[in-house]
């Protein structure tokens, strides 16, 4: 049995700009974001838009879905550059878009991409001629372009010539495959016609989003085979845990496939809850899979009977509230610390190893240990804390090692 001792090599693709921001052409992947406020509200907007970015988005989409919206992204967009983030601000369309973007001008030029869903952009004779207005406003204002095929608003007239085909063919294929090539060929077909239009390939997009993760992987890896930049993203994931483990299992899998150039986590937040998740998720796959470094990595053990005492939890967490609240000092005094490492473990089973293979760890006594806790820097025992006080004597330590190192 052959075991995969790395990634597979980055699906190439040509680099795309959208405002600031570099994606695909063996760039880093992205980490994108969407508000769920009324673009109209511009000051929410931007409240919001700042609160992803804060929390790790380097992207972030609105909904432009009306007039109000549309007269309202240059405001948020202005907001945005007084807070001094420049993080691009990407517009949603879906059935007026072409109506919105020749309308107000402001609109188009404050947005650096605009997504565009082929099955929404209009039916029979309309499609072509209200795409064609869509592809000449990215090329007036020098934008670039995201083709969103999703698998609830496919193209119905495309779908149902492949099931006609489908269904004279001699083996004809599930519903689900035709679907899945429904997906693909809507996209594929659409950037085709962009480029057509005068739009270049470092110009263009393109994603086909569903909620099932085998649907998910075969409509992907087909896009792999393309020339285009591709943005990931499990659509409708759901809540809590379920949709957690769906939108990771599903981006990790094509992650390391070395497929995607920007990913989103499309997350249902709880009533009143905290939307930046769906970024601290991104963030979280991303510096799992060593693709990425946002924040030092706490490495901490779950705990068992042997770890009768919760003191290693408690230490486990103040780190990581201590890392949260020091971070953008530190990223700004000591360029890197984000790639560091520190262990907090609760017994001598795994204490030690762990300990020694992070930057800095602390291997904490369990039931029946001799009572002090040895620290590790570099791979190396350099001392042993016991005490009240080795949750601050250990934060110390980790803040001397970062001034050191960094």
């Amino acid at each position: 049995m052959s075991i995969i001792r790395e990634y597979r090599p980055r699906h190439a693709t040509p680099a795309v700009a959208i405002g600031n921001v570099k994606m695909g052409g063996g760039n880093p992947v992205v980490v994108q974001a969407m508000t769920d406020t009324d673009t109209a509200d511009e000051v929410a907007t931007a409240i919001q838009c700042a609160q992803l970015v804060s929390a790790g988005a380097e992207m972030v989409r609105i909904t432009v879905n009306t007039p109000r919206a549309a007269q309202a992204v240059a405001g948020v967009r202005a907001r945005l550059d007084d807070m001094g983030i420049d993080a691009p601000l990407i517009g949603d369309f879906h059935f007026n878009g072409h109506k919105l973007l020749p309308q107000y001008p402001a609109c188009a030029a404050a947005l650096a991409k605009y997504r565009i869903n082929p099955g929404n952009v209009g039916r029979g004779d309309k499609h072509d001629a209200q795409f064609t207005i869509l592809i000449e406003q990215a090329l007036q204002h020098n934008k670039a372009v995201r083709i969103g095929v999703n698998w609830g608003s496919v193209d119905q007239e495309l779908l149902a010539t492949l099931m006609d085909e489908n269904a004279r063919s001699k083996q004809p294929q599930s519903a689900q495959v035709v679907l899945q090539q429904a997906l693909v060929q809507s996209a594929v077909q659409s950037a085709q016609f962009a480029e057509q239009l005068g739009l270049a390939a470092d110009k263009i997009v393109l994603s086909c989003k569903t909620s099932r993760i085998p649907d998910l992987l075969a409509v992907y890896r087909e896009l792999a085979q393309t020339p285009y930049a591709l943005h990931l993203g499990l659509t409708e994931a759901g809540m809590g845990l379920r949709a957690v483990a769906a939108t990771a299992s599903a981006l990790g899998i094509l992650l390391a496939e070395g497929i995607g150039d920007t990913i989103r986590a499309s997350l249902t937040p709880p009533a009143g809850g905290d939307r930046a998740e769906e970024v601290q998720l991104c963030c979280a796959l991303l510096q799992s899979m060593g693709l990425r470094a946002f924040a030092p990595q706490v490495t901490a053990c779950p705990g068992c009977g042997r770890t009768t005492s919760d003191f290693f939890r408690r230490l486990a967490a103040d780190i990581q509230t201590h890392i949260s609240a020091k971070l953008p000092q530190w990223k700004e005094q000591h360029p890197g610390v984000e790639n560091l490492t520190i262990a907090v473990m609760g017994c001598i089973v795994n204490g030690p190893g762990e300990s020694r293979h992070a930057d800095i760890g602390i291997s904490l006594p369990g039931s029946g240990e001799n009572p002090v806790a040895p620290v590790y820097i570099d791979g190396e025992k350099t001392t042993a804390l016991k005490g009240e006080h080795i949750a601050e004597e250990f934060i110390t330590l980790i803040e001397e090692y970062i001034a050191r190192r960094f």
